[in-house]
């Protein structure tokens, strides 16, 4: 058996030397190592050896694995196809490397950062809720009963007889008004569902960002002056602000803001070699609707435990989908969705 064992040693020793490629090591190893190769081979006869020889056989077949093991690693970085050799074959070093593709923001997370950085360095403080909300939360605590004319608008999508997808980030301030004492200053970002039909300036699911002050001296100017603040730091310095009567359940007085128009500078048209050219993105009215404001209702405050006559607020809600349109001339809502890298990549 010692024999066996010695001239299998020196017959592997000697076939891996003169191996010369990774595939002729792969061979060996498989021959020698493998599970019918043949060192498994005399380990399975040494239930033949006598017990007395049986520690010192086994013993030499260890060392005979190891050595048959050693041999083969050894010999695999020797091989042709490996080391600098192999790599200038296999590598033209005088090509170009390639670049590696760097991840970037997508252009609605990059406009949500910028807006909730703009109102935190104002001191508002960023509350989220939940995206499946209760009737009682996305309507009537905010003063929207089940035959005020406004919720058509404001329906959306219904899990069961009580529960739905919120259709306005509003709810998150009702649950923060339940639990927070006032004063207050909070903006509440996240995704809202309607069901509007999907075109070139809506979505069934798109993104928002709500804000709520509340004091005992809040006054509408204050709402303007907020507003004004955001508008030029996010449009830019030169960007006018303007103040629409508007209805919203929620608030009152309620207003639509619009701003001046980004492309003209609110004159409405544009400059062409034969005059002035109507501006296809104010339709030539020189002002673009942004979003909704106004002071809150009285019945949102006692719905959450608040004394009407104590304490004031304003309330303003907008789309990050509209204001990243505005922002980046972009003429197609559908495009922030269609991962379409060409689209992408511009940003």
């Amino acid at each position: 058996m010692e024999e066996k064992i010695k001239s299998a040693q020196e017959q592997a020793l000697s076939e891996i030397s003169q191996a010369k490629t990774s595939d002729d090591i792969e061979l060996l190893r498989v021959k020698y190592l493998g599970r019918k190769g043949l060192v498994n081979a005399l380990f399975g006869e040494l239930s033949s050896v006598p017990a007395q020889d049986k520690p010192k056989v086994g013993n030499l077949l260890n060392r005979l694995k190891i050595a048959v093991s050693s041999a083969l690693d050894s010999a695999k970085g020797k091989t042709i196809d490996a080391g600098p050799a192999a790599a200038a074959d296999s590598i033209d070093v005088t090509m170009p490397g390639r670049k590696r593709s760097l991840g970037r923001l997508h252009p609605l997370t990059q406009t949500l950062d910028n807006i909730n950085e703009i109102f935190l360095n104002l001191g508002f403080k960023i509350a989220e809720g939940p995206e499946i909300e209760t009737i009682y939360y996305n309507f009537e605590a905010l003063n929207i009963p089940l035959d005020h004319p406004s919720r058509d608008a404001f329906d959306t999508f219904y899990i069961d007889d009580n529960s739905l997808l919120r259709s306005q980030t509003s709810t998150v301030q009702i649950r923060v008004m339940e639990k927070v004492k006032p004063p207050l200053a909070i903006i509440s970002p996240g995704r809202v569902f309607r069901p509007d039909a999907t075109d070139a300036s809506h979505s069934f699911m798109f993104h928002q960002v709500e804000g709520l002050m509340v004091d005992k001296d809040i006054k509408f100017s204050d709402l303007k002056g907020i507003l004004e603040i955001f508008v030029k730091r996010m449009f830019g310095e030169d960007t006018r602000m303007r103040f629409r009567p508007h209805f919203f359940p929620f608030t009152e007085p309620s207003a639509e803001v619009d701003i001046s128009c980004i492309i003209c500078k609110g004159k409405g048209e544009t400059a062409s070699a034969g005059g002035g050219k109507r501006c296809s993105v104010c339709g030539g009215k020189g002002w673009l609707e942004i979003l909704g404001a106004g002071m809150v209702h009285p019945n949102v405050f006692s719905a959450v435990g608040y004394d009407p006559k104590k304490w004031r607020g304003f309330a303003f809600g907008m789309g990050v989908e509209r204001i990243a349109m505005l922002k980046y001339g972009i003429d197609d809502i559908r495009l922030f969705f269609e991962n379409d890298l060409r689209f992408l990549r511009q940003f």
